[in-house]
This record gives C-alpha cells, structure tokens and sequence, in this order.
C-alpha cells in the first residue's frame, strides 16, 4: 500500500466526519454569510480550535473576492491552500548522531511511538538505540524492551525508580562507543506530580547538551489525537521546561477530529513531525501535509 493510500485509510473516521461536513458547506449556492457559517461549524466540530478557524476564514473572505471567485465549489481549492499554508512546516533535515527526546503524559501512546519511531530508523538504514527512561513505570521499561525486539535495536534500562538521567548518560555513553546514529529517549510523563517531572526532563536535557554538544538534537511531544483540544493544552505543560521541537500524534485513526492538526499549528507554531495512523509498528509515519489536506478534503 502506498503512503498516500495508507494516510487515506488510517484518516478514514476524520475524512468521514470533516468531508461530510465540508461537502454540506459547498452545497452552497452563494458566497454568503450561510456559507461561511456551515464551513465554521465544519471546522470547529472537527476540532480545528476557535483560533486555526477564525485565521483561515479570515483570510479565505479576504483572499476570494481578490481572485474573483464566486462559487463555492471554486472556493474549495483556495481552502486547500489556505489550510496547507497552516501545517507546512519546513522541518530541517536531521543529521548524525540524532537525539530525539520524547515526552509526553502517560497513556498518549509514547513508549509505543519510541518503539515505532526506532523500526522507521532501522528501515532508513540507520543505527538506533533507545533510553528507556521513564523509570517511574516498571511497566514502560517492560513495553520498550518488547518494541526494541521488534525493532531489532539496542536498549539501556535500569531498575524502576532509578535515576533517569543516569539511564540517558549509560545510553549516550553506549550510543558514542558504538557510532550509533540515533538515541531514542523515553521519558515519564506523570503529570500528577508535575514539578519532580520536569525538573527530571530538564536534567535529561543538560546530560545530553554535556555529553553530546554536537549532536543533532529535539525535543518532540507525543499528543493523542482522540483527546481533541485537550491535547492542544498539554504542549504548555512541556513547553514550560523544555524547548519542544515538534509533534507526534498518535491515534489518528482514532478519532473523527483530525483537525486538531491545525489547532496546534495554529496556536503554537509547531510542525507535526509523524503521525499514527494504527496499531502496527510500521503505522507511524512522516507527515506530509499536502497529503493529510488532500487525504480530507
């Protein structure tokens, strides 16, 4: 199955829901304001946020007029753009050695999208090896262990409750000794006792600046796409501590409210750097947001 094709079928549920409702607004005969009510209630329902929404109306009722556009089935295409210009991130290319640190709360699926993310890399022909710290959940340690099988590749662990840093530094250290060209680092995310959490992700981070200064090095957040605007919420937890890079969203195929994408973009100006789209280790993919426009509308 293609890329495309498998974007498409894992989008199914949020096609579904936002094509339905985006079709029912270009059933429109006129540019007025029925119109532009229908494509506003398209795209708060599917979860695209007050913000992504008003931006991309704004513009589209200032853009059409200019292009001498008059029909909403014309308006369609200008929508397209006006939508990918909001997600199209230009992400650097990453460069050897690769230090992805992923955080995110418990329960969005991270172990799972280190695991996934560590078979992507062995596909691409690169070394990998994970850090298996989040320390706090003897069961986390338990779940990498199964996905660095699958995967093929490395993993550090220690006892549960042992220092996380302390993990990353053994990890980095193995990491230079065997020229490895990329470390995965699986972080807690107990949200419950926010404050020990990041100053545990801020020390992880300084192992890291100390230990490999010249390392290609980001700060990704696993979100999980079923939660809608709540997922959107949790980026400033992590922002507040450490830098973030980029996104992953997971459980994609979830959910009817791909829209999210563009709720995040919007509010934060953050690339989506993969998306999860099933429950296999090869359902993680790169976003291309041409493909996800095109894929739901």
């Amino acid at each position: 199955m293609s890329f495309f094709n498998k974007l498409k079928e894992g989008l199914k549920k949020t096609r579904e829901n936002m094509g339905r409702k985006f079709f029912e607004a270009f059933k429109a005969k006129e540019l007025d304001g029925n119109f532009y009510d229908e494509l506003e209630m398209a795209m708060i329902s599917s979860d695209m946020g007050v913000t992504a929404t008003e931006q991309v109306l704004e513009e589209l009722k200032s853009t059409l007029p200019k292009k001498k556009i008059t029909k909403p089935a014309e308006a369609k295409e200008e929508l397209k753009r006006i939508l990918l210009e909001s997600i199209d991130y230009i992400i650097p290319e990453y460069t050897m050695p690769l230090v992805l640190m992923i955080s995110g709360v418990n329960g969005v699926g991270k172990t799972t999208a280190v695991g996934k993310l560590a078979h992507l890399f062995v596909t691409q022909g690169k070394s990998v090896v994970i850090a298996a710290a989040d320390t706090f959940r003897a069961a986390a340690s338990e779940q990498l262990e199964i996905w660095a099988k699958r995967a093929g590749v490395r993993i550090i662990s220690s006892m549960s409750g042992s220092d996380p840093a302390a993990v990353v530094f053994d990890t980095l250290a193995s990491a230079k000794a065997h020229n490895t060209d990329v470390v995965l680092i699986d972080t807690a995310g107990r949200l419950h006792n926010k404050v020990n959490l990041m100053q545990e992700l801020k020390k992880i981070n300084k192992v890291v600046e100390r230990e490999m200064p010249d390392a290609d090095k980001r700060n990704l957040i696993v979100l999980d796409a079923t939660t809608g605007q709540n997922a959107v919420t949790q980026v400033d937890v992590f922002n507040d501590a450490i830098d973030i890079d980029g996104i992953i969203l997971t459980k994609l195929d979830g959910t009817a409210k791909g829209g999210v994408i563009m709720a995040i973009s919007a509010d934060y100006g953050l690339p989506v750097y993969y998306v999860g789209i099933g429950e296999q280790i090869d359902d993680l993919l790169p976003f291309n947001a041409e493909e996800f426009i095109n894929a739901i509308i």
